[in-house]
């Protein structure tokens, strides 16, 4: 099993980037615009991603595995690419130095491979839109997302 792991600061508050990671209407400010489902413990979220023309490019479906106020999102891939399939997606958060520390892991891939390293600096690239949205109010979820390169 391989992992992807990644740390970033945040300049606010744990409720704040809390609440990006924990409502639909958060997720669709740094993740991707088109978000639907239930964000409640054992719900489903579904992530749409398309082109800025409007091109399908994929959905994920993330089953809320727990919601630990102000500290932990934790989901399981239960849609999405193979690779994606019964992966766990956790975002533990803790305050250090004036910052809130998220702590980012996305476990469980079967095997390391060029879709997993694409994956790897796709989610960096959404953690540091995950920022700006709480620290400046705009973040830069798909599909304005920052492209990485000929993969959307």
């Amino acid at each position: 099993m391989a992992d992807i792991v990644q740390r970033i600061g945040i300049k606010a508050p744990p409720s704040k980037v809390y609440e990006a990671l924990a409502t639909l209407d958060g997720l669709a400010g740094w993740w991707t615009q088109e978000v639907a489902g239930d964000s409640e413990p054992g719900g489903v979220i579904v992530f749409t991603f398309r082109t800025g023309e409007g091109e399908l490019k994929g959905e994920m479906g993330m089953q809320v595995e727990s919601l630990t106020p102000n500290t932990k999102v934790a989901w399981r891939c239960v849609e999405g690419p193979d690779d994606w399939l019964k992966t766990e997606i956790s975002f533990t958060l803790s305050e250090q130095d004036g910052q809130t520390i998220v702590l980012f892991a996305h476990r469980g891939w079967s095997e390391l491979s060029e879709h997993m390293a694409h994956c790897t600096m796709k989610w960096a690239t959404f953690l540091l839109s995950l920022r700006e949205l709480v620290e400046t109010g705009t973040g830069k979820p798909a599909p304005r997302d920052v492209k990485v390169d000929n993969w959307y």
